[in-house]
């Protein structure tokens, strides 16, 4: 990268927040050349374009925008030139490839602030897993976990510049230490992390329920503390256990049906996020109603449903396919049912005042807040990010609510100031 130097830069990010962190570090990387970031690609004389691979219709997106820009000078960067290099050359010639490795060697913190009062913390990078379906591990490898030392640090750095929202971000978060040699596990670093310094919350990221179990309780009790969102991003990809055996997910329903109940007996108001895969190869309608009764009897906050997309070279694409249009359909009815279940949940938060921090703009005259349990709560008002505040919650919209601040609250920059004038 060294022959970038003061360019116009266009930085364009596909996929988790693993990479929007990436892109930030990169773009600190290319100031430091001289480089400015534009928000206008026609303005840029050089393109990034931070990629993904997950499902196939993300990479035939950035493939084509790879395409589009092979006339201009282009960087390609994230998961896909670690795994499908010739797929992007042969699309782009002249691209430069640019490996995460080579970014974690140019800017060793693992923390971005992102805007407004949000930041991003990376704390490990691959995974301990072998899921049948993902090419992620092809790309980002065996799991690396960053030392607590360098993680707290870079709390504090993003603590100092004002973030109250710390995203907590891995391929698999609740792995973390598990390479350190009994140097600690999640629930240590957990603790380590809320004994800094500062007025933010951490929103811990995705853990697979595989690596949650031998550390549950003493996780659970991590999270208690206040300066832990009491949210928790757990993916069960089916519920069916003859189909987590075939995505070799190393973990049972009922395994996972016991973390969300130790979770919501230990962290009151926890709310429960998953990732439901729709269609796996061998998936029987049978299977699918067994999905569908799990989610019924667990009820989760949040699901995040994909429908199966076939990764070249893991194991799954060898597998037998689920028709399109029964995957279609199957996605439909489940999307259904997880929406019903949001609006029913939220209903009965309406009415209730609770206190949240304003994490940034939604549009002009309005801000997005996160209260203790994570919700996104939209208020109308120009406040300033970082302000914690009292909100009536007036409004449900399935995946956000709105919300009005609470006649004669104040606000303030602490989360335990604020207060309600008699």
């Amino acid at each position: 990268m060294d022959e970038f130097r003061d360019r116009r830069v266009w930085i364009e990010t596909y996929g988790c927040t693993y990479n929007q962190a990436d892109s930030h570090r990169l773009a600190g990387i290319l100031e430091g050349q001289g480089c400015t970031v534009v928000d206008d690609p026609e303005a840029a004389d050089l393109v990034v374009i931070n990629t993904c691979i997950v499902i196939g219709r993300t990479e035939r997106e950035m493939l084509r925008r790879i395409g589009a820009c092979a006339d201009r000078d282009l960087v390609v960067t994230g998961c896909m030139p670690v795994v499908m290099g010739d797929a992007i050359l042969a699309a782009a010639p002249h691209a430069h490839l640019v490996l995460p490795a080579e970014i974690d060697r140019r800017w060793p913190a693992g923390c971005a602030k992102t805007g407004g009062a949000v930041g991003i913390l990376q704390v490990s990078s691959g995974c301990m897993g072998r899921c049948a379906y993902c090419i992620t591990r092809a790309a980002r490898g065996r799991l690396k976990s960053r030392p607590v030392d360098r993680i707290c640090g870079d709390l504090a750095a993003l603590a100092e510049d004002g973030v109250a929202e710390v995203q907590v971000t891995a391929q698999d978060v609740s792995a973390w230490g598990m390479d350190l040699d009994g140097d600690g596990r999640l629930p240590d670093l957990v603790r380590a992390m809320t004994a800094v310094p500062g007025e933010f919350r951490l929103r811990l990221g995705m853990m697979n329920p595989a690596t949650v179990l031998d550390s549950l309780d003493s996780l659970v009790e991590a999270c208690r503390d206040e300066k832990v969102f009491s949210f928790i991003h757990l993916p069960v990809q089916s519920g069916c256990d003859r189909v987590l055996a075939a995505m070799r997910r190393g973990n049972t329903v009922e395994e996972f049906e016991r973390i969300v109940a130790t979770f919501r007996a230990g962290v009151p108001g926890v709310r429960i996020c998953t990732d439901i895969i729709v269609g796996y190869p061998t998936e029987t309608e049978e299977d699918f109603a067994e999905t569908l009764a799990m989610v019924e009897r667990v009820r989760p906050d949040k699901v995040n449903i994909t429908r199966y997309s076939v990764r070249p070279g893991t194991p799954a694409a060898e597998m037998k396919q689920v028709p399109g249009r029964v995957v279609k359909a199957r996605s439909r009815l489940l999307d259904a049912t997880v929406k019903r279940i949001f609006s029913e949940k939220n209903e009965a938060v309406l009415g209730r005042v609770v206190r949240a921090v304003v994490v940034g703009q939604k549009r002009p005259g309005s801000v997005v807040a996160r209260d203790q349990a994570y919700r996104e709560i939209v208020v109308q008002g120009d406040l300033r990010p970082g302000t914690w505040i009292e909100v009536e919650v007036t409004g449900n919209r399935t995946v956000y609510m709105t919300g009005r601040l609470k006649e004669g609250s104040t606000y303030s920059e602490k989360p335990n100031s604020v207060s309600t004038e008699h």
